[in-house]
């Protein structure tokens, strides 16, 4: 049987978050809200999740371009290992830098921008769409000739350092202030004030935004606000992941021309127009209930999240020994339950047209089974269970929706 170790990542840095939610607990820190940590894991969870399905292809297009690109035919070396870090560095800052300067670039990398938290939940704040936007960068590596077995091992050390960063708890370290991004150089890339703002891009060595003038110092006096400039205030997960991209499809389709529609793809995010996120939330119907949770929904959501880790650990752990109807049922079963947090936070009324996916998702796997076997028991029970719920769908939503929300306050 094979065993995938970096599966040991999820419970290594889920416990690294709970050290540290602890420590604030004791210290009496406001420095987590319950619904915001949850809306960060969840990203992470899909991150880790899609990633799973395409690091292999990332390091096929490595070798691929090492191999019929290279301009040097490099092998491992002390010395080369230090130059593939620099290098490595190098491009992550100009990744990271074009990232906050180029719109179509932001709407992959806001994301990870948007908690008002700033915590180690945060760090896991990554989607798929970074890891292919870095990749496009990263593809210098493999052209100077630094081989795939290289890169990969350079990117999964170069990858966990950053979530080290992501804390309120560590303050200032002396002289290391001057040649690595410290949690106090990250805090100021985070924050949302106007003198903060596109700043310390640095992601190991905080060396790059000396040399090219975007480093900031964190002024002790100034209180740090964290996240968009102009909130998202929503916990929806499609919503977080895609909303950029809606807003730039919306500005560019008003402008006349390919030229003007370009100049918005490829503008900066500081003059794109606000009032775009409105049209869009009107669009999509998105606004977020302010109402507080009860104890008993919280704790719905919060067991989600934790049954989901579990098994996303598991899965990681056994993933090369599963089948593909398996690792399919089990993705949209994830990615449906993603949703399905985001949208009981909010007390949205369409989460129980997610229940229902899910739970066809959840049969996928035995129906498949009992179909290859020929059994036709299972199928013809699935389809008369999906019958039933068909034809009393909306009495079925009806009385899901008051035992799991008991009030009609729904959006």
């Amino acid at each position: 049987m094979k065993l995938n170790i970096l599966a040991f990542a999820v419970p290594l840095f889920v416990g690294l978050m709970l050290l540290e939610y602890f420590i604030a607990q004791r210290k009496k820190l406001p420095y987590f809200n319950l619904h915001n940590s949850i809306a960060n894991i969840s990203i992470g969870i899909g991150e880790r999740l899609c990633d799973v399905l395409v690091t292999g292809m990332f390091y096929f297009v490595y070798d691929w371009l090492q191999k019929r690109f290279g301009i040097f035919h490099i092998k491992p070396g002390i010395l080369l290992w230090v130059a593939l870090l620099l290098c490595t560095d190098f491009l992550w800052y100009w990744y990271h830098r074009l990232g906050h300067e180029v719109n179509l670039l932001w709407a992959a990398h806001v994301v990870h921008h948007q908690s008002e938290d700033y915590n180690y939940t945060v760090s896991a704040r990554i989607t798929v769409f970074q890891a292919v936007a870095r990749t496009c960068f990263w593809a210098v590596l493999p052209i100077i000739g630094f081989p795939a077995q290289m890169i990969t091992v350079m990117l999964l050390v170069h990858g966990i350092y950053p979530f080290f960063i992501h804390t309120r708890l560590i303050g200032k370290l002396g002289v290391l202030e001057y040649i690595f991004v410290t949690p106090s150089h990250h805090r100021v890339h985070h924050a949302a004030n106007e003198q903060y703002l596109d700043k310390n891009y640095g992601d190991v060595f905080i060396i790059w935004d000396k040399l090219f003038g975007t480093f900031q110092k964190k002024e002790d006096t100034i209180e740090t606000v964290y996240g968009l400039t102009k909130p998202l205030n929503t916990y929806n997960f499609l919503w977080q992941h895609f909303h950029f991209f809606i807003e730039l499809a919306i500005a560019a389709k008003a402008q006349k021309g390919v030229w003007a529609k370009l100049t918005i793809i490829f503008g900066r995010p500081e003059h794109f127009d606000p009032t775009i996120r409105k049209k869009a939330q009107a669009v999509f119907n998105v606004k977020q209930n302010s109402d507080a949770l009860p104890d008993t929904l919280n704790r719905y959501v919060k067991w989600q999240v934790i049954i989901l880790l579990a098994s996303l650990f598991l899965f990681i752990l056994f993933e090369a020994n599963l089948s593909i109807v398996f690792r399919v049922s089990y993705v949209f079963t994830t990615l449906l339950t993603l949703v399905n947090c985001g949208a009981v936070m909010e007390r949205k009324h369409w989460v129980f047209h997610v229940e229902f996916l899910r739970l066809l998702s959840l049969l996928m796997v035995p129906l498949y089974d009992f179909l290859l076997f020929y059994n036709p028991i299972v199928p013809m029970a699935f389809i008369g269970l999906v019958m039933v719920i068909v034809a009393w769908y909306k009495t079925i939503q009806k009385r899901y929706l008051s035992l799991l929300y008991n009030t009609s306050n729904v959006c």
